[in-house]
């Protein structure tokens, strides 16, 4: 009896180390933020700034002058490429994965089963492998540093399709017979019946391809050599590199990094959990 009364307690006590141990981190980011220049390096770790300070967002966000020339991180322009191709690439990805994903858990064409296999088995090849053949054939098509480079690569995602077939395969067939012996057009049986029914997996995976999006490194950092084009993971390693050590200007560059997924996530979070846990169809 006491045992069985321990579990709750004991489960509890583990969620909250795991969310301690998760928001832990972030918490003491947006913390050392707002220190003054250099107090996060001092000795005993401070826990708490001395004084509340802006000077590391001001530093980095607004354009000063300096000997006479102009300088700032550019940060703000980096802000907006991500935002733009985060959008541009989420938008875009789903138009192609959406419509895939209900054609193969739904349509009958022929070779179906063979590509549907071709695609599990690219699912486990890993992304890096085909950086140089993409940057080759993006070169020859005048691609490289644009923003159509980075972007070009991440649209037809096998996730996404794979994600989208297998909810689609929870929307009983006698629904979209019905609506075929009703006359309706494959496009509208998608469109009217089939898309209201997945918009918790639609939005799940929106969130899934934005994240993916805004997130990525490696690829803009290849692709892209124009700094004034760079993406915000990109342009705040720029920074790193120099300014390694200042530590709260780094974790002011990372509050500006994070907030603004952050805030689309706990916009979406309800649609979000509905798809990845409910499969967003029920029935």
């Amino acid at each position: 009896m006491a045992v069985s009364k321990m579990r709750p307690v004991v489960a509890n006590a583990a969620v909250f180390a795991l969310v301690a141990l998760t928001v832990a981190p972030l918490f003491y980011m947006v913390i050392v933020s707002f220190m003054p220049r250099g107090e996060s390096g001092t000795l005993p770790i401070p826990l708490w700034p001395s004084r509340w300070s802006l000077e590391n967002y001001h530093e980095l966000l607004v354009r000063r002058q300096i000997d006479g020339a102009w300088f700032d991180y550019r940060i703000l322009p980096a802000l907006r490429n991500s935002i733009g191709i985060a959008m541009l690439s989420t938008l875009l990805g789903l138009l192609l994965t959406v419509p895939a994903g209900y054609a193969f858990a739904k349509l009958r064409f022929r070779g179906r089963e063979r590509l549907l296999k071709l695609l599990i088995a690219a699912l486990v090849v890993p992304g890096q492998v085909a950086m140089l053949p993409l940057f080759l054939i993006f070169r020859h098509l005048g691609l490289v540093n644009s923003y159509a480079g980075v972007i070009l690569p991440g649209l037809a995602g096998i996730f996404g399709v794979l994600f989208v077939r297998q909810a689609t395969l929870a929307i009983p067939d006698e629904l979209i017979d019905a609506a075929r012996m009703d006359g309706a057009s494959e496009m509208r049986i998608f469109r009217a019946i089939v898309l209201p029914l997945l918009t918790p997996v639609v939005v799940t995976l929106a969130l899934f391809t934005f994240l993916a999006s805004w997130n990525d490194f490696m690829w803009p950092l290849v692709i892209l050599a124009d700094q004034q084009r760079y993406t915000l993971p990109v342009a705040v390693a720029a920074i790193a590199r120099e300014h390694a050590a200042d530590g709260e200007l780094m974790m002011a560059a990372s509050v500006v990094t994070t907030l603004p997924v952050l805030v689309i996530f706990l916009m979406l979070q309800r649609y979000y959990l509905t798809g990845l846990l409910g499969g967003g169809v029920k029935g």
